[in-house]
């Protein structure tokens, strides 16, 4: 039987972790493996990633053209009507803050919107800031209602 104080690691699979600066004698002191001076032997140093030593970087040099709808898009909280099937009594009313109560979203402040993956065979009374045409269906069909908040 294998204990707690039994376990170690297999041989060979761990190293000393080697210790920098410890005196001219040790091979590693004084400049600790890092040269002299310059950005490479600072704390922190380096440049950061897409630096081009001072060239105008490719992702300026290169022309910007057509639309992002990343700043207008508006951001939903997908759920699923299989999450709430598991997590609602038949008859429940469901909205935002029933969702985050029962953790179905993480977030209050972000809109929901219901989707049609799984089935529903409870009559609900969904409260939600955006529905698919297929969730729509589902509820209906299971008896339940929604309302776009």
């Amino acid at each position: 039987m294998i204990t707690l104080q039994d376990l170690h690691p297999a041989k060979g699979s761990t190293h000393k972790a080697k210790r920098l600066g410890q005196g001219i004698g040790s091979g590693t002191g004084k400049t600790s493996g890092k040269g002299h001076k310059g950005d490479k032997a600072r704390t922190g140093g380096g440049v950061k990633p897409g630096f081009e030593g001072g060239q105008m970087p490719l992702t300026r040099r290169t022309p910007k053209r057509g639309f992002n709808n990343a700043r207008f898009a508006k951001v939903f909280q997908p759920v699923n009507l299989k999450t709430l099937e598991s997590k609602f009594d038949a008859g429940a009313e469901v909205d935002v803050e029933a969702m985050f109560n029962a953790r179905v979203i993480r977030k209050k402040n972000i809109p929901v919107k219901i989707l049609a993956d799984g089935e529903l065979s409870k009559a609900l009374k969904i409260k939600a800031g955006a529905f698919s045409a297929g969730a729509v269906k589902k509820i209906e069909a299971a008896g339940g209602t929604h309302e776009v908040v």
